[in-house]
């Protein structure tokens, strides 16, 4: 038994060089979960094509879509450690359905963050036939008219979702939410008139052709797009944060070397002129964390939702 044991660990001990030296030995796999042309997988695929490029490597990309994320999720915390297959994740991964649900994977034990990559804008827009240029009328307007504000989502429990609760909350006003299925057809009952606010990426063309009023960006920044247009914390709201972001995890036992290695290579994509243009294309921007700083990013973010959950009684049933 004291020759096995020590055995196992002089294996250990050589294996983490081995890996150091040689990473990355083969073609990247990247298993995004969620459905093709999605922000997730748009954003995982410009981003790192160009970090694999840069390592020197191939990259596969994976999609395995279903069950909010938790699918491709559990099947990367089930396959054997190999240092090359890693995961994309998001803001409702990691920090949002963990609340609401039993979730087949522990996002403190089982995962490892590498870097955040991006994060997608985003807008509360309402429609015109609402008497508010600002969020202050606009809370105002809610105050007085109680029951008259309807606000659609992209589903129940989703961060468009949680964005309406948490103006709820921080306000003192009462709207009504309508989930939907998916952020378009919101938007689509947004423009009709059947709802009267949304908090959401999908609106943005429509408040550039004048369709809709953004009232605020849902981002920590102005959109270069809309300067004139504030962000929610600047209009008083919005205090304790909350994005809809994309990043890349590991599972739990990847080499820190090749996290490490992964993360640079990441970092420098995203310094790139056309990445950086890329992503903006395609309705997000760039937000690098480091592992470090993701890591602290996706625990205040996690218990910030979880305390709205809980306050706003939000259930999935």
């Amino acid at each position: 038994m004291r020759r096995r044991a020590f055995t196992a660990s002089a294996l250990a001990a050589f294996a983490a060089p081995a890996i150091a030296q040689q990473w990355p030995s083969k073609p990247l796999r990247l298993v995004i979960p969620y459905p093709p042309g999605g922000p997730s997988d748009v954003s995982s695929r410009i981003v790192m094509e160009r970090a694999a490029h840069i390592l020197g490597q191939s990259i596969l990309f994976d999609n395995k879509a279903g069950a909010s994320g938790m699918i491709g999720a559990e099947f990367v915390k089930n396959q054997p450690v190999d240092h090359h297959t890693f995961l994309t994740t998001t803001t409702a991964m990691v920090c949002i359905t963990r609340h609401l649900q039993p979730i087949p994977f522990d996002p403190d034990k089982d995962i490892i963050p590498v870097a955040r990559m991006t994060t997608s804008w985003g807008a509360f827009a309402i429609h015109p036939s609402v008497p508010a240029n600002t969020v202050a009328e606009f809370v105002a307007y809610a105050k007085a008219n109680p029951g008259r504000i309807n606000y659609g989502s992209a589903g129940l429990a989703t961060i468009t979702h949680l964005f309406g609760e948490m103006l709820c909350l921080e306000a003192g006003i009462k709207m009504t939410h309508v989930p939907y299925r998916g952020s378009a057809p919101a938007t689509n009952a947004l423009l009709a008139g059947e709802i009267q606010a949304q908090f959401d990426q999908t609106t943005l063309p429509h408040i550039k052709a004048g369709k809709l009023k953004a009232l605020a960006m849902l981002a920590e920044v102005r959109h270069p797009d809309f300067p004139d247009v504030p962000t929610l914390r600047e209009a008083g709201y919005g205090r304790e944060g909350g994005d809809s972001w994309f990043g890349i995890l590991a599972p739990a036992g990847t080499s820190p070397d090749a996290i490490a290695r992964l993360d640079k290579a990441i970092a420098e994509a995203l310094q790139a002129p056309d990445i950086v243009e890329k992503t903006h294309k395609g309705g997000m921007r760039v937000t690098y964390l480091n592992p470090a700083n993701f890591r602290t990013q996706i625990g205040s973010e996690s218990r910030m939702f979880g305390n709205i959950i809980q306050k706003g009684n939000i259930k999935l049933t």
